[in-house]
């Protein structure tokens, strides 16, 4: 009998990391943190169909790898190890999140991949079980599975849905290099703060705004310093921050229009190399 195709679309949304604290390395290797993450309104694309038998995976960025190391197959396959169940698919990821960038464009990949395989197959799974395979994957997919700004511990698997009824706007600007989640956090404990850079928590209405991994990446990268002074210096900035490790500093501004120029202007600072948009924060009502 042949199996009937059936198709899912998941948007795949990145996050920005409002607050990042680093409290020390564990006994298993990672990094405790608390950390703020919340999903905003740029997305990836999952387009996802069940069919008989087989695996066919494609991605529209031919830089990224499309093997057993990808993060999205890697969710596949810990869900057909999960259920014991195995059908054929076909994947197609459209990216629009850049990589290394420290908006978890990966991790929200796996977490759409986990998502669309549950509900292809009939929901197997309830959500607490998607949520423990989640966190096997990476630390930041649990925050993918539930979709919301969440408070996360331990080594960032651990999320708590909050009530966040800002719609923030922010400007995102990314280098044309990314940075290695591992290298940052190897070099937290050792790096030094530069002078004139401001590191120290800055306050606002949707709580305090601060990255420990600002000091070991901004002492490598002395770019970034310089675009989070530039970005602190403008007349539209409420608050500038690097997001996760890296390589995006984003900006809160009051609105859209705020938004606009100094997207434009932020492109015209950092060149025509860099990847530069403008975004809100997504608001999941309880």
């Amino acid at each position: 009998m042949s199996l009937p195709s059936h198709s899912l679309s998941l948007s795949a949304p990145a996050k920005v990391n409002l607050s990042l604290r680093v409290l020390g390395k564990r006994e298993d290797g990672f990094h405790a943190v608390e950390t703020r993450m919340c999903p905003i309104s740029i997305a990836d694309r999952l387009d996802v169909t069940l069919i008989e038998r087989g695996l066919d995976f494609t991605c529209s960025d031919t830089s990224l790898p499309v093997d057993e190391s990808n993060l999205v197959i890697k969710a596949l396959r810990a869900f057909e190890q999960r259920t014991g169940l195995c059908h054929g698919w076909r994947v197609h990821l459209e990216k629009q999140i850049p990589s290394g960038a420290g908006l978890g464009g990966g991790s929200s990949d796996a977490a759409a991949m986990l998502k669309a395989m549950n509900t292809l197959c009939g929901s197997p799974l309830p959500q607490s079980e998607l949520l423990k395979i989640a966190g096997t994957i990476g630390s930041d997919v649990p925050l993918f599975v539930l979709g919301r700004t969440c408070d996360a511990s331990g080594r960032g698997e651990i999320v708590t849905p909050i009530d966040f009824p800002h719609k923030l706007t922010l400007v995102l600007i990314k280098p044309a290099f990314g940075i290695p989640t591992p290298w940052a956090y190897k070099n937290w404990a050792s790096s030094q703060e530069l002078v004139s850079v401001l590191y120290a928590p800055q306050l606002s209405p949707w709580g305090e705004m601060v990255n420990d991994l600002e000091r070991p990446v901004f002492a490598k990268y002395l770019l970034l310093p310089a675009l989070k002074r530039w970005l602190l210096d403008q007349a539209e900035t409420l608050a500038a921050l690097m997001s996760g490790s890296g390589a995006t500093m984003f900006a809160v501004v009051p609105n859209a229009e705020a938004g606009t120029q100094l997207a434009n202007r932020a492109q015209a600072w950092a060149g025509e190399s860099a990847w530069v948009r403008t975004a809100t924060t997504l608001v999941v009502k309880s």
